[in-house]
Parts: C-alpha cells; sequence; structure tokens
C-alpha cells in the first residue's frame, strides 16, 4: 500500500518512519510536517493510507480529513486518548496514541491491509455476485443475495442474512456501502443499508425486514426508494 505521513513534530515522522520500513506491505511515499504539503501531495499523487496526527497548529487532522472528497484510509496518530471518538467517526481505520510500540503499530497496519483487500474483493457485477467476509480466522463467502441488510457495530458492520447473522471484523459500515451493488442495496441510516428486495413493508419511518425493524434516519429519507 502506497502510505504518506503528516505530523508536524519531525521526531514523530522519524518514528513511523522507522516502524514502517519494518513493514512489508506499506510503501510510505513522503513525510510532512506542514498538512498543507500534505494535502498538496494528496491531490496530485495516489495514496492509499494516510498516518495522520489529529492535533496540528493550522488544521486538525479529523478536519484535513472531513476537507478531502475520497480520503484514502487513514491512521490517525495522537497524544490525547479523548480523541479517539471523533477518529472512528470519521471511520478511520485504527488510532496510535503516542508513544506505540512496533506491535501496535503493527496492528493497525494489519487492519488497514486487511481492509484494503476487501475492497479489492469486491467483484464487479458482471462477476459472480459475492463477497469474502473475514469472521473469526475464517474468510467467509457471502453471496448479495443472501444479505437482508448491514448494522453498524461501532468500527465493525454486522451481516443479517437468512437464517443467521455474521460479525465483519473490522469492516465499516461505511465501507460496506462503497462495495455493495447500489442497484440493490440502499442506506436508509447511519447505522443501516439494507437489501431492496428483502424490504416485505415500509413506511416514512421505518422499513420491515423479516422479524426486523430497520429504522429510516431523516437525512436518508429522501433517498429511500424501495
Amino acid at each position: 500500500m502506497i502510505a504518506i505521513a503528516i505530523d508536524d513534530e519531525p521526531i514523530a515522522l522519524d518514528v513511523i518512519k522507522n516502524l514502517a520500513s519494518k513493514v512489508p506491505f506499506i510503501q510510505v511515499e513522503g513525510y510532512f510536517t506542514n498538512a498543507f504539503d500534505g494535502l498538496s501531495y494528496m491531490h496530485n499523487n495516489k495514496v492509499e493510507l494516510l498516518f495522520l496526527y489529529i492535533k496540528m497548529p493550522d488544521i486538525t487532522g479529523t478536519d484535513l480529513v472531513k476537507s478531502l472528497n475520497n480520503p484514502p484510509m487513514v491512521i490517525f496518530t495522537t497524544a490525547y486518548a479523548e480523541h479517539a471518538v471523533k477518529s472512528f467517526e470519521l471511520d478511520a481505520v485504527d488510532y496510535l496514541l503516542k508513544p506505540f510500540s512496533l506491535a501496535r503499530f503493527l496492528k493497525a497496519c494489519n487492519k488497514a491491509n486487511e481492509l484494503n483487500n476487501f475492497r479489492n474483493s469486491a467483484t464487479p457485477l458482471s462477476a459472480p455476485a459475492y463477497l469474502f467476509i473475514k469472521d473469526g480466522y475464517e474468510q467467509v463467502k457471502v453471496k448479495y443475495d443472501e444479505i437482508l441488510f448491514i448494522e453498524a457495530a461501532g468500527n465493525y458492520a454486522k451481516i443479517y442474512l437468512t437464517g443467521k447473522k455474521l460479525l465483519s471484523t473490522r469492516i465499516t459500515i461505511s465501507d460496506m456501502e462503497l462495495v455493495l451493488p447500489n442497484n440493490n442495496f440502499i442506506r436508509t441510516h447511519r447505522a443501516y443499508i439494507i437489501a431492496r428486495n428483502k424490504v416485505d413493508k415500509y413506511d416514512r419511518y421505518q422499513l420491515y425486514i423479516e422479524e426486523h425493524v430497520i429504522p429510516i434516519g431523516a437525512s436518508y429519507a429522501q433517498n429511500v426508494n424501495i
């Protein structure tokens, strides 16, 4: 994966450079102490993963991510544990609390690698319609037409299938929205994506799929067209 790192402290960038050199699937192409230099680089180059410090003087890391139309995967670095909630609200892959060890750094990189593999496993509509989802230590084949709906569970996503339920490790609902075919899957709420052809009935406020009641969020209501 092609990555860059942004942190206003040069020593912090040296730490990332040293640790990243030990991770074979991460290639860090640039290190920036100025956030806007990093932004400029991303506008002109392919970046798949961003190591980003949250509390910078000119612009916070969270605001920087919000400014991007199609942000790369992000691993936030911070000296403050309370920033974790904000990072996960932006669907960050992980956050690293300074000072972090090689083991903790590698764990975050493995999450990014797993997510990258998941995104690349999404098959086009002309190909067999399925995904492989990691469930525990196994990769489980999930056919699109088996999915009832998907529910956010923190930084994970629960995938409900007919007769059973899977917990998709480390995959957020926003990532699921990116890879599922939009001709049959629609986001009805911040925490839910549903399969149109599985809806039994619906009204202005909720949908019904088998025994499940799925809310329709106010900001999503205008897009709900079953």
